[in-house]
């Protein structure tokens, strides 16, 4: 069974008077947060098998990730290789890195509904970063967190969380434990 590496703990999520989420940027944010991430990887999955229910089970699997600068390196695209079920799965993230706010954005699509979920926003601080967006799941009003660890640029972590009361508790509910395939 894959394991995370240590504990980390999240920053606390700070909404403004409107309710709406408030993320400020590090002040060492730059668009290049994400060149350790150019090149083709693969990566060890553990996801639960079903979220924000009490769900203890956890499926695993392997897939392949690809990842090139765009935009003149304020952006990049990855393309995400997986079989579920039999079935071949590809999905894609597209990340902004705004000069402005520093801040960076991140936007998923997949091919099981071809639509472009809410952009997660948020910047690295000492090669961990964390994004933050709220969301709809199962009919229930959330805040997803995204989180990178960097800290070992060869073998990178990325994570996913879920928290049904505005960041108190946090389920997480899909790991991505990195090594490189043909880095470039």
């Amino acid at each position: 069974m894959i394991q995370n590496k240590g504990t980390i703990k999240v920053p606390k999520v700070k909404f403004d008077e409107s309710e709406n989420l408030v993320i400020v940027a590090s002040p060492t944010s730059s668009k290049h947060d994400f060149d350790f991430y150019q090149g083709k990887w693969k990566l060890k999955n553990r996801k639960l098998k079903s979220r924000l229910d009490n769900c203890k089970e956890w499926i695993e699997f392997e897939s392949t990730q690809e990842m090139y600068s765009i935009l003149n390196g304020i952006g990049n695209i990855d393309n995400y290789l997986a079989t579920f079920d039999g079935e071949s799965f590809e999905g894609m993230s597209l990340r902004l890195f705004n000069p402005k706010t520093k801040l960076w954005t991140i936007y998923w699509a997949d091919s099981n509904e071809g639509i472009l979920q809410p952009g997660v926003v948020g910047s690295f601080e000492n090669n961990i970063a964390h994004f933050f967006t709220k969301d709809i799941f199962n009919g229930k009003e959330i805040i997803v967190a995204f989180r990178w660890d960097a800290r070992d640029k060869d073998n990178p972590i990325w994570s996913q969380a879920f928290s049904e009361d505005k960041g108190e508790n946090w389920e997480w509910n899909w790991y991505m434990y990195f090594s490189t395939f043909d880095k470039i």
